[in-house]
């Protein structure tokens, strides 16, 4: 099948992303620096997950990673996180290498990571007074209940997770990381795991919180439509062993945006359609193999 072309402008080839690291300024908030990930096998082998991964992210930017499974997403975002060292290069954060978790860097995963035996408010105010115990009490608990306020969970304050949807304890983990003010949020398919209405709605509602407080976002996704919604740029990955960062498109519907409205644009199925080539044919799964 033919390669599908988008405009110049939408489009940054993996050379391009590599030069901008290079000639990187002072300005640069999150930088990606040729980094591999490599792994021990059992028979004695080695294991390339990444390779020269090259990425530099703006403060306030919102960036979704895409690719097929086993191709590193989570990976990177670990590295990011703390969670996980390079093999090779280094992952900066204003200039400082990332060598393990802080609360500059929260992650919002798909399967919640709630205290079961904690109530909706308890779960919050652990991460608050982990990050400022020395606030009073008085303080810690503002924070909570203007950030669970800010999802729409003010009257589950109180429920244990086990009481409340899907789409409620998303709600909470957000709160949760974002009620400690972190530099960066790291989203891990968030809402892979809701329905198609439930992940609508927290879609919205988590565009009209970084609109607010624009902190820098990585996020990882299966769904090209969440993607264009969502970001200022889409990282597409190459397929695993070896994977790296083969296109990065560039979002081109301005802020705010109404769903409708950006779907009813010839351009949004000119992006939605290179994107959907790059995964589905330049890059699709040999199932043969």
């Amino acid at each position: 099948m033919k390669t599908l072309k988008t405009p110049e402008t939408f489009m940054t080839t993996t050379t391009q992303v590599r030069d901008s690291v290079i000639s990187k300024s002072q300005d640069d908030f999150l930088v990606i620096d040729n980094v591999s990930k490599i792994y021990p096998t059992r028979d004695g082998g080695i294991y390339t997950v990444l390779e020269n991964v090259n990425l530099t992210v703006q403060q306030g930017e919102f960036i979704c990673v895409i690719g097929h499974s086993g191709c590193g997403k989570s990976t990177l975002l670990n590295m990011v996180s703390g969670f996980a060292q390079p093999s090779d290069g280094e992952v900066r954060l204003q200039g400082k290498p990332i060598t393990k978790p802080g609360p500059d860097r929260m992650v919002v995963f798909q399967g919640y990571a709630l205290l079961p035996w904690l109530s909706v408010f308890e779960n919050v105010y652990l991460a608050v007074h982990s990050v400022y115990p020395k606030k009073s009490k008085a303080e810690k608990t503002v924070i909570v209940k203007d950030h669970l306020a800010m999802v729409g969970l003010t009257e589950a304050a109180e429920k244990k997770p086990p009481q409340i949807s899907g789409g409620m304890k998303q709600r909470v983990a957000i709160a949760r990381a974002l009620s400690i003010r972190p530099e960066v949020l790291i989203l891990d398919e968030p809402f892979g795991a809701l329905d198609a209405i439930t992940k609508e709605e927290l879609q919205e509602e988590l565009l009209k919180i970084w609109n607010e407080h624009r902190c820098t976002v990585l996020m990882i996704t299966h769904d090209i439509d969440e993607a264009l919604f969502l970001a200022d740029r889409l990282v597409m990955m190459t397929n695993g062993p070896a994977a790296a960062i083969g296109e990065v498109l560039e979002i081109p519907f301005k802020r705010p945006r109404d769903r409708a409205r950006i779907m009813e644009t010839p351009e949004y199925y000119k992006v939605r359609n290179y994107a959907l080539d790059f995964l589905y044919h330049r890059f699709a799964h040999d199932d043969t193999a």
